[in-house]
């Protein structure tokens, strides 16, 4: 369940939880292929450490993260473990301490682990055909914020133009309605969906102090701000779009009570870091291997050409661990740009 934590919104240290240990680096013995397949060896680690952050609570990525393991570990040629970690800064601090090799970060986390762990960012996910996505400001209370009519769309409410609006931003007027003071459901501090962007936008429109002047508090997962909106214990909460799908089975009250009202600028895909202290040719053998499994099976649709949640192969593994309907080449120049919105929030 949602648990209210008011954020000193970046003004303190949290405290890093690390993944476990027992993943050192090994000597340069060249590491033999545990699959038994013809994988030339390489130089590296005994075994690969994969860090994940949890968009949601959701057991299930412990799972998918197993499936993730195992294709990597056949492709790549070397044993690869994935931890959950709880934090993005958590996991950054385990690629930092050589405790994770891989990491699936937000875009934020991205250059963050480029800054500070040395880590070094190889791709970026797909979803719906870009390697971009938003914020959706939302809130159960309407009659502030929604300027225009409240229309319904395959169970959900949305208002401002949101609706029609494939990109963003839209809807900063009712941005600029948010009082200094407003609760906000937020989602964690390192998230870019959930905290960096939408923080930076209010305070561009309002010309204001995000972090001092809104009554943020951290849900801790994407779903979490949803459902903190839903049951009113925040009249606004973020989230990325459209998380509320990802509740409405189990709370089907959500399509009724919360309202999307705005969109924040388009923000970065999540990507692949690898770590900067591992040999070339690994960090090129670990990138080729993500490639492949985002090459290998499928995604179905419907007749309309929607995701019907099934699938086989690779794919549908990163599918149901992040939603990832594909992976390319990270664009380093828009990490730079999650880099400078991360900046306006100090150290």
């Amino acid at each position: 369940m949602f648990q209210k934590k008011k954020l000193g919104l970046l003004a303190a240290a949290a405290t890093l939880a690390l993944v476990a240990a027992g993943c050192g680096a090994s000597d340069d013995t060249p590491t033999p292929d545990p699959t038994g397949t013809d994988t030339p060896a390489v130089d590296g680690p005994d075994e690969l450490v994969l860090a994940l952050v949890p968009s949601r609570e959701d057991a299930a990525l412990t799972e998918s993260a197993k499936e993730l393991e195992d294709f990597l570990t056949e492709e790549i040629g070397i044993p690869v473990r994935a931890e959950v970690t709880d934090s993005y800064a958590a996991a950054i601090v385990a690629l930092r301490t050589n405790q994770a090799h891989i990491a699936l970060l937000g875009p934020v986390g991205l250059a963050q682990a480029a800054d500070q762990a040395g880590a070094v960012p190889v791709l970026q996910s797909i979803r719906r055909g870009v390697a971009s996505y938003h914020t959706q400001w939302m809130t159960n209370d309407p009659e502030t914020y929604c300027l225009d009519d409240v229309v319904e769309d395959n169970g959900l409410l949305y208002c401002n133009g949101t609706l029609e609006a494939s990109e963003g931003p839209v809807g900063e007027e009712a941005i600029a309605l948010i009082e200094p003071g407003t609760s906000v459901s937020f989602v964690s501090l390192g998230s870019a969906s959930g905290y960096f962007y939408p923080a930076t936008q209010w305070g561009e429109i309002t010309g204001n102090d995000p972090i001092n002047e809104l009554d943020g508090h951290e849900a801790g997962g994407h779903d979490s701000s949803v459902l903190a909106v839903n049951s009113g214990d925040y009249p606004v909460g973020v989230s990325f779009d459209d998380a509320r799908t990802i509740v409405l089975g189990d709370n089907p009250e959500v399509g009724e009570n919360v309202v999307v009202f705005a969109y924040s600028s388009e923000i970065p895909n999540d990507g692949v870091v690898v770590g900067g202290d591992l040999p070339a040719d690994l960090q090129q053998r670990i990138t080729d291997a993500l490639l492949a499994m985002s090459g290998d099976g499928e995604l179905e649709t419907d007749e309309d050409g929607r995701l019907t949640g099934e699938g086989s192969g690779g794919i549908f593994t990163l599918y149901r661990v992040y939603e990832i309907e594909g992976l390319q080449a990270v664009d380093l120049d828009a990490v730079d740009v999650a880099r400078s919105v991360a900046n306006n929030f100090g150290d």
